[in-house]
């Protein structure tokens, strides 16, 4: 701990001249235990897998916890989209007392409640909630409905907010965004209106939602009219996300020009944000601007201290777009020399590209040499390349990618293959392949998708080829409840 405490002291030098020593010491053990905490909960990425017994063992081991450092698992969780472990932690705070739960904690709770278990189990959570307690939860139900698309409801609930004296600037914005995620955003602009009307502050969220509803009508005269009405606003401090929207917005019109005047504007905002210079660099790629993503990575490079695999794998997707392919090649070797921990999916967007020019040949060298290295493919690099062979219809080479990838699958339980690229290897090997063959890879096709008609016309096909008595195919069909249609009946009169 003192060694971690050190580390953090060094880092932050710079930080610690403005605080007090004693207070910054605090604040460092403070962040080097969340982080000892948060590493043994962050490898636990299989979301049937609870964390209960990793912070009750952290615990008999004599670990500390207290409110802040569990706040904070429980809001990197959310943002990594894990919301199962994400309640997990935040149930075992609730239930353990080892330290205080306020309002806002049951706020979240109460959302990843919805996200976890649904509607219904978060309107018995809010239903339970004491008059205390319940105070910052209505936005969070609301979230709930929202995100639900239930537009009577969500409508009915904010009027209700609204009566209470409860209704803030974000719960108008999730109105806003109810109407974009349902087909209207025509009616963006009037709760916008609204909100004014009731003495609510829009903030920026709220002006980025209605010019992104004006934007989804290619109405850009009245996007432009709220833009000027928000940078007039005193209370409003526009950033490099509101200036990269409105040229993104420029782009779809085909408005390239203006759309370089405001990313400009965005990048004299981005400062040192990493994911700002990644929104810009995807930008420029959409305007075929090589030179302005190279400056914005370089600036990226020198202004940020370190680059993640999501900077890479912008970096990369923005270079594949253009066709560079070779220099997507050098970046990813770039890549490999850094990176702390080899994430697939950065390689597979040069197996991506490859594939989209045809160079399904090259993608399947670069994969070869990557696992020569001792590293294992996802499923999913595998898929690619299937899908890459498919494309130019050399199917043995499709089956045997498609082969390694269902071999891969237990690495992976959450991955699917896509079923154009299925319904092809199906098809073909029910033709091609022995029945052996058939059997094995219809046997691997089961543990990704339930069972269909398709895998059972391959091996139709293959046993009516060979030889082979169907009758306990067919018994095996009305099992797994698959009728046998005409195609299925033409093949048994062969």
């Amino acid at each position: 701990m003192a060694f971690a405490v050190f580390k953090l002291l060094k880092r932050h030098q710079n930080l610690a001249a403005n605080v007090s020593p004693i207070k910054f010491y605090c604040r460092a053990r403070h962040t080097a235990n969340t982080r000892n905490l948060f590493s043994r909960i962050s490898p636990l990425g299989d979301p049937s897998l609870s964390v209960v017994p990793v912070l009750d063992q952290w615990v008999q081991e004599g670990g500390k916890v207290n409110y802040f450092e569990l706040q904070r698992i429980v809001r990197d969780l959310r943002a990594r989209k894990r919301y199962r472990h994400a309640l997990d932690v935040s149930e075992w705070m609730s239930s353990k007392g080892l330290c205080q739960f306020l309002p806002g904690d049951h706020a979240v709770q109460l959302d990843l409640i919805g996200r976890v278990r649904g509607l219904d189990a978060a309107e018995s959570c809010f239903s339970s909630l004491s008059d205390e307690d319940i105070s910052k939860s209505y936005g969070a139900l609301l979230n709930c409905y929202v995100r639900e698309g239930l537009i009577d409801k969500s409508l009915s609930y904010m009027q209700k907010m609204k009566e209470l004296g409860f209704a803030t600037s974000l719960n108008y914005n999730d109105i806003m965004r109810l109407y974009i995620r349902t087909g209207q955003p025509e009616k963006s602009p009037d709760v916008l209106s609204e909100m004014k009307e009731e003495g609510v502050s829009p903030d920026n969220f709220s002006y980025r939602i209605c010019m992104s509803s004006y934007g989804m009508r290619s109405d850009i005269s009245s996007m432009e009219k709220v833009l000027e009405e928000m940078e007039r606003e005193p209370h409003i401090s526009m950033d490099w996300l509101t200036y990269a929207l409105v040229a993104n917005l420029y782009i779809k019109a085909g408005l390239h020009d203006k759309a370089l005047i405001y990313l400009e504007k965005s990048e004299e905002k981005v400062n040192k944000d990493a994911l700002g210079y990644n929104h810009l660099i995807s930008l420029y790629a959409s305007l075929g601007c090589k030179d302005d993503m190279m400056r914005l990575w370089s600036l990226e490079k020198t202004k940020c201290k370190k680059q993640i695999n999501r900077d890479y794998t912008t970096m990369l997707g923005s270079l594949v777009k253009l066709g560079e392919l070779e220099e997507t090649k050098k970046l990813l070797d770039e890549w490999e020399l850094s990176c702390p921990s080899y994430d697939f999916r950065v390689p597979n967007i040069l197996l991506i590209g490859y594939c989209q020019k045809g160079l399904v040949e090259q993608a399947e060298d670069t994969l070869r040499d990557i696992v020569k290295k001792g590293k294992t493919p996802t499923p999913n690099s595998w898929a690619i390349l299937a899908a890459g062979y498919v494309d130019k219809q050399k199917m043995q080479k499709a089956f045997e990618c498609m082969t390694e990838a269902l071999n891969l699958q237990a690495r992976n339980t959450g991955w699917r293959p896509k079923p154009g690229v299925v319904s092809s290897v199906l098809s073909w090997i029910g033709d091609n392949g022995d029945i052996e063959q058939v059997e094995a890879f219809v046997s691997l096709m089961k543990t990704v998708i339930t069972v269909n008609r398709e895998m059972y016309h391959a091996l139709m096909k293959a046993y009516i080829r060979c030889g082979k008595e169907v009758e306990g195919l067919l018994h095996s069909m009305k099992e797994d409840q698959i009728e046998a249609d005409d195609e299925i009946l033409s093949l048994r009169q062969k």
